[in-house]
C-alpha cells in the first residue's frame, strides 16, 4: 500500500522538467501498489523552498496538473533532491490536504512522505497541540512532521539530520518507511524503515569501489534532561541526546580514484519496479536502518544499538544487482497486466522449475532449503500461515504434504493466527508464503513464531524482501515481477513451488518412488498443457458476455484439492469484476449451501476426474434436481457429461496438480467479466497490491 519515491542528483545536471519525469515515472511504476491520490516536491526557485504538486485520484491527473502550472521547468539544477508518493488513506480521506509530501507547517521546514501506519500518532498530536502547533491535515504523517519541527525547535545543541531523524522515530509506534526533507539542510535526505520496505537505487558513471556500504555504530547516548509533560507518551526525554561519537568506515563506494567525490544518482523506493529503468544496483534496508544522504554519498546508520549497550559488530549492507529487466514491468501487446500475467504462466512456472527439477533422473534441488531438510523431516507438525491467494496456494497442496510427509499441517490465515495467539512450539515447522514477501500481518506471524523458537520457511516472489531475509531458509517462486493487484502467475507458481517442496521432503522414502515420479512427470507436461488451456481464452470471453453477463452471484463449488481452485477463482472473480462470488467445498453442499440454488442461481462446478469424481457428481446431480443450469469445468474426453450442460474443458494430470489447470479458465473468465463491465482490471478500487498495513 502507498508508495514512496525518492530522487537526489549530485554533481548531475538536470532541468526540472526531467526530474519532474523521473518522479512521476517512479510513481507510476508502483501504481499496482494501490493508492488514491498522488503528489511530489520539488526545490524551488529560492534555497530551501519547496513547490508541491498534488492530485486526488491516478498519476495521470498529477501529470496534468504539472503540465498546467507556470513552474520554470527549464531550470538546471546540478545537485538537489525530491520526493513523491501514492497515498492509500488510512488517516483522512482523499485530498489535496491529505496527499504526501505532508509538510510540518507553512515555512515547510521540515516535508514527510510516508508508507504504514503510526499508532500512537492520536497521542501524538494532542501532545503538540498542548504545546502550540498547528495541524492543517487529518493524517498521521503530519504528526511525525511537526515532532520534528518540535524537536528541532527545542534543541539545546546543533544536530545533524540524521540524529534529528533518530531522536523523532524513538518515540513513534507502528509500522512505516519514511522519507525526510528540509529546508534547514538544503540537499540532504534522511529515510527510515520499520517494516515497510524501502530500497536504495545508485547509478554512476563509473564503476563503485566496492559492493556494500558499512553501517555506522554510535557511541551509547548520554543522558538528557527529561522532559516536562512529554514523559507520559513513552518516558521520553526532551533534550535531544549530544551528536552521536562515530564509529565509522570511509564511504569508500561514492569516491574517485583520487578521493574526489564522483557525480552520482539516488532513487529512494518502496519497490525495484520503480527504479529498474535508471539502474540494476539497489540496496535494500533493513528494519531500523536510517539512510542519510548528502554530497553524493550514501551513509547507513542504526536507530538500536543492542541491548547490553556493547559495541556492535560492523555490518553492511550489500548493493545487489536485480535480475529484473523493464520489459518485464511493460505491458507489451497485452491490453493489461493482468491478462499480460495471466499468458505468462506456461514461463513463469518453467522459472519455478529452472534448475530445480531433473525430469531425467526424477530429482529435485532446491538450495535454499539443503541444509535444513533433515530438520523439517523431523519436524512435529507444518504450520502454513498466508493471507490471500497466498493462503490459497498453502491449502492447494496442503494435502499432498500430509499425504507425503506424513506430518499433521494445518493452514492458518495471518491474521486469525496472531488473534489467536496460536501455540507454537521449537519442533514446529512454519511456512510463510507472499508473493511480495512484505504481507504485515505475515510478517507479523513470522516474527512470532521467531520469538518462540520454530523452524521458519519463506516462500515469496521478491528477492530481498522482509520475509527472503527473516526467515531461516526458503524458496524464492522466480514468477517474474507481477505488477496486476489480482495475482495469478504468483499462485501457480507459488502452487509448484510448494509442491517441488514436498516431492522433496519425501525423497527418503522408497514406498513414495512411483507417486513422486508420476507427479513429476505431470510437471514435466504442466507448461504445454497451461498454453492449451490458454488457447480458449475466446470461448471463455463469450461465456463472460453471455451467459454470467448480467449476474450478480456466483457460486463456484468442488471438492479435495478443488476447494481451494474455488476459493481462489471466486476471489478473483471478486477481486477484478466486483460480483459477488463464493467458494464451497461441495461436501458441505447439504448443510446451507444448497438454500441458494435454483434456476437463477449460476453456479461453476469442478468435475475434473480424480479419486473425488463420484462425490462431485453427487453434487451435481443436487444442484440440476433443483434446476441450477451449471457450468462445468471437467477433462478433456470425459463422456460422463450430459449434452446440453455448458462446459470448460482442461487437460487431465496426475491429481495434485490439476488445480493448476483449472485455475487459469477461471482467471480469465474474472478478466473478461472485468473487462466487459469497464472496470480498472489491474488497479481495482479499494485493494492494494503489497498489504504493508494491519
Amino acid at each position: 500500500m502507498c508508495g514512496i519515491f525518492g530522487y537526489c542528483n549530485f554533481l548531475k545536471e538536470k532541468d526540472r522538467k526531467e526530474i519532474l519525469q523521473i518522479l512521476c515515472n517512479g510513481l507510476s511504476r508502483q501504481e499496482y501498489r494501490g493508492y488514491d491520490s498522488a503528489g511530489i516536491g520539488i526545490d524551488g526557485d529560492k534555497p530551501g523552498q519547496t513547490v508541491y504538486f498534488k492530485e486526488v485520484g491516478k498519476v495521470a491527473g498529477l501529470r496534468k496538473r504539472i503540465a498546467e502550472s507556470d513552474i520554470d521547468t527549464t531550470k538546471t539544477f546540478v545537485s538537489q533532491v525530491s520526493i513523491a508518493h501514492t497515498r492509500w488513506a488510512t488517516h483522512g480521506p482523499p485530498s489535496t490536504i491529505n496527499c504526501h509530501p505532508i509538510r510540518s507547517g507553512p515555512s515547510d521546514e521540515f516535508i514527510v512522505v510516508h508508507n504504514g501506519i503510526v499508532t500512537n500518532a492520536a497521542a501524538l498530536r494532542q501532545f503538540l497541540q498542548n504545546h502550540g502547533y498547528k495541524f492543517e491535515s487529518e493524517t498521521d504523517t503530519e504528526a511525525v512532521a511537526i515532532l520534528t519541527k518540535y524537536f528541532y525547535d527545542s534543541r539545546t545543541e546543533e544536530m545533524t539530520f540524521t540524529s534529528l531523524v533518530k531522536t523523532v522515530l524513538k518515540k513513534l509506534e507502528g509500522s512505516f518507511a519514511f522519507v525526510f526533507k528540509s529546508s534547514y539542510f538544503p540537499g540532504e535526505i534522511v529515510t527510515a524503515r520499520r517494516g515497510s520496505p524501502l530500497l536504495i537505487g545508485v547509478k554512476t558513471d563509473k564503476k563503485l569501489k566496492v559492493d556494500f556500504v558499512d553501517v555506522e555504530i554510535s557511541a551509547p547516548e548520554g543522558d538528557g534532561k527529561p522532559v516536562d509533560g512529554f514523559t507520559t507518551l513513552s518516558n521520553s526525554r526532551l533534550a535531544p541526546p549530544p551528536a552521536p561519537k562515530i564509529s565509522r568506515r570511509q564511504s569508500r563506494n561514492f569516491m574517485t580514484e583520487d578521493g574526489m567525490p564522483q557525480p552520482i544518482e539516488f532513487f529512494i523506493a518502496s519497490d525495484a519496479a520503480a527504479i529498474i529503468e535508471h539502474t540494476k544496483r539497489v540496496l535494500y534496508l533493513e528494519d531500523d536502518d536510517i539512510a542519510h544522504i548528502a554530497l553524493g554519498e550514501l551513509h547507513i546508520h542504526r536507530l538500536r544499538r543492542n541491548e547490553s549497550g556493547a559495541a556492535e559488530a560492523p555490518a553492511t549492507r550489500v548493493i545487489e544487482t536485480l535480475e529484473m529487466e523493464i520489459a518485464a514491468i511493460m505491458k507489451g501487446k497485452f491490453d493489461h497486466f493482468m491478462q499480460k500475467e495471466i499468458y505468462e504462466q506456461p514461463e513463469s512456472v518453467v522459472n519455478t522449475m529452472r534448475g530445480r527439477v531433473n525430469f531425467d533422473e526424477y530429482r529435485i534441488t532446491l538450495g535454499g532449503l539443503r541444509s535444513y531438510l533433515p530438520i523439517i523431516r523431523r519436524g512435529r507438525r507444518i504450520v502454513f500461515c498466508a493471507c490471500g491467494t497466498s493462503y490459497h496456494s498453502a491449502l492447494a497442496t496442503r494435502a499432498m504434504f500430509e499425504e507425503l510427509t506424513e506430518i499433521p499441517v494445518s493452514v492458518e490465515l495471518a491474521s486469525d493466527f496472531l488473534d489467536r495467539k496460536t501455540p507454537i512450539f521449537r519442533d514446529d515447522v512454519c511456512i510463510f508464503v507472499s508473493q511480495s514477501g512484505e504481507t504485515a500481518d505475515t510478517i507479523l506471524a513470522m516474527k512470532y513464531c521467531l520469538e518462540r523458537g520454530a523452524l521458519c520457511v519463506g516462500i515469496v516472489n521478491t528477492v530481498g524482501s522482509t520475509i527472503s531475509r527473516e526467515t531461516h531458509c526458503g524458496i524464492h517462486i522466480n514468477a517474474g515481477p507481477e505488477v496486476g493487484v489480482a495475482s495469478t502467475k504468483a499462485y501457480t507458481s507459488q502452487y509448484v513451488a510448494l509442491v517441488l517442496m514436498a516431492l522433496q521432503l519425501s525423497e527418503d522414502r522408497i514406498s513414495f518412488t512411483e507417486r513422486r515420479n508420476a507427479i513429476l512427470d505431470g510437471l514435466r507436461a504442466l507448461p504445454a498443457q497451461i498454453k492449451q488451456v490458454l488457447d480458449s481464452d475466446s470461448s471463455l470471453r463469450e461465456l463472460a458476455n453471455t451467459v454470467l453477463a448480467n449476474q450478480r452471484s456466483l457460486l463456484l463449488m468442488g471438492r479435495g484439492y478443488q476447494h481451494a481452485t474455488c476459493l481462489e477463482g471466486a476471489l478473483k472473480i471478486k477481486e477484478i469484476s466486483y460480483m459477488h462470488s463464493e467458494g464451497i467445498l461441495a461436501g458441505e453442499l447439504k448443510h446451507g449451501p444448497l438454500a441458494l440454488i435454483d434456476e437463477n442461481m449460476p453456479v461453476i462446478i469442478v468435475m475434473t476426474q480424480d479419486s473425488l469424481y463420484p462425490k462431485v457428481q453427487s453434487a451435481f446431480s443436487q444442484i440440476t434436481a433443483r434446476k441450477a443450469q451449471p457450468i462445468v469445468i471437467c477433462n478433456e474426453g470425459d463422456d460422463g457429461i450430459k449434452q446440453g450442460v455448458k462446459t470448460i474443458r482442461v487437460p487431465k494430470t496426475v491429481d495434485v496438480l490439476q488445480g493448476l489447470l483449472n485455475i487459469i479458465p477461471l482467471q480469465l473468465l474474472s478478466y473478461h467479466l472485468a473487462v466487459k463491465n469497464g472496470f480498472d482490471v489491474d488497479f481495482p478500487r479499494n485493494l492494494a497490491k503489497s498489504v504493508t498495513t494491519e
